[in-house]
């Protein structure tokens, strides 16, 4: 059964100098209007416990737009202004509803430049964008092209720290289903090994961020010996800030091959409930871990199962698939990070994560025959429903052995 979801692309593009002005205006006035309405909501509900909404902010942006001193307001679209009113609201609604935390300031260094248009704000025809207040369309880099018939809902400008130039167009996108297959696999994720699959195959990690940390640690003592507010720190921030760039651009590149290769091949999925937050914590480990990835790596395989009618099993983090016996069941009481190779009991001989991916694809089919415990977890933004299911906490029985 196809799989009708709501899609992004994402495009780079160069606009001209009368473009790259509008919609550096634009992206000031955005943070303007963002910052004074979350201060005036701030403000109503500390001093008069009141509550201000989305229709309240867009009145109060009309009278904003009348004084003197923000008359400049008017001189951009009114459309990703109010988007970004909406933005604010949808940010206190998570807030309220336990979340999210409480919205913050958009600060003009740190903060994402971006504007969002509605389809009022901009023309689409015959492959050329053309947004509100500009006479020309965008020189875009069609890398690849949108659905047959597709017509943007909404486009999305940005500009990433390295001064890159982004287009995103939101389109309506039907996904056919993959070819059914009988194959399943477990994925222990790790840092040396990136991922080991239950069928003993092992995915090298390739560090990106090890690869440029010389390069990186260069540009970065160079940008501190630049003068605060000088245009030369300026171009010293966005040299560091390619590098960071080129480093997020090939993990993500990797990460899209591996996950899709997965879920292509396997008609159901299982990894590990890790807690990244709290790995982060070890100042030794650190580093790796975030290279690593892993979140990013389980948010594709959500959105991308559930778009090629797969299945994802999460099992419970406190599943010890490490020191669990693949072949009599017996669990070791300690197993140090270490100890790569372990011998049971029994007398079988385990490599520490080929053996992880093992138990992990064991209980995870268990869980998926059984149904038994089984619970949605987060609704994945891409598709609106669930696609995982997940182990009851520390359930180690009735799991089959090979």
């Amino acid at each position: 059964m196809a799989t009708h979801v709501k899609r992004a692309f994402k495009y780079r593009f160069y606009p001209d100098d009368a473009q790259a002005a509008e919609l550096s205006r634009t992206f000031g006035c955005v943070r303007k209007v963002y910052n004074l309405a979350l201060e005036a909501r701030t403000i109503a509900w500390y001093q008069r416990q009141e509550r201000v909404n989305y229709n309240v902010t867009s009145a109060m942006l009309t009278a904003w737009k009348k004084t003197e001193e923000l008359a400049y307001l008017s001189d951009v679209s009114s459309v990703p202004l109010q988007q970004c009113l909406r933005h604010l609201q949808g940010a206190f609604t998570h807030f309220f509803e336990g979340r999210t935390k409480y919205p913050r300031f958009k600060s003009r260094k740190k903060s994402r430049r971006s504007a969002e248009y509605t389809s009022s704000a901009f023309r689409y025809r015959d492959g050329a964008l053309t947004l509100a207040k500009m006479r020309e369309p965008l020189d875009i880099v069609w890398s690849r092209p949108l659905p047959e018939g597709a017509q943007p809902s909404t486009v999305t400008v940005s500009q990433d720290a390295a001064a890159r130039w982004f287009v995103s167009l939101l389109c309506d996108d039907t996904i056919l289903p993959a070819p059914a297959t009988a194959s399943a696999v477990g994925i222990d994720a790790g840092i040396t090994s990136l991922a080991t699959l239950s069928t003993g195959e092992k995915i090298t990690n390739p560090r990106h961020e090890r690869r440029d940390r010389a390069r990186l640690a260069k540009a970065q003592r160079e940008l501190s010996r630049k003068e605060k507010g000088s245009n030369n720190r300026a171009r010293g921030r966005v040299k560091v800030a390619r590098i960071h760039a080129r480093i997020t651009d090939r993990r993500r590149d990797f990460l899209h091959e591996l996950t899709t290769r997965l879920v292509r091949e396997n008609q159901t999925v299982v990894i590990e409930d890790l807690s990244v937050r709290n790995m982060v914590k070890n100042h030794t480990l650190a580093r790796a871990v975030s290279d690593a990835a892993w979140t990013d790596m389980r948010l594709m395989l959500e959105y991308k199962c559930a778009w090629y009618g797969r299945e994802l099993v999460v099992i419970d983090r406190w599943f010890p698939s490490s020191k669990l016996c693949g072949s009599c069941g017996a669990v070791r009481a300690k197993l140090p990070l270490h100890v790569r190779e372990w011998t049971c009991g029994c007398g079988a001989v385990h490599d520490r994560d080929v053996n992880a991916a093992k138990n992990i694809l064991a209980a995870g089919l268990a869980v998926s025959a059984c149904g038994g415990g089984v619970r949605p977890q987060r609704e994945s933004s891409r598709t609106g429903r669930s696609s995982m299911k997940q182990e009851p906490q520390r359930a180690t029985a009735g799991i089959p052995r090979p």
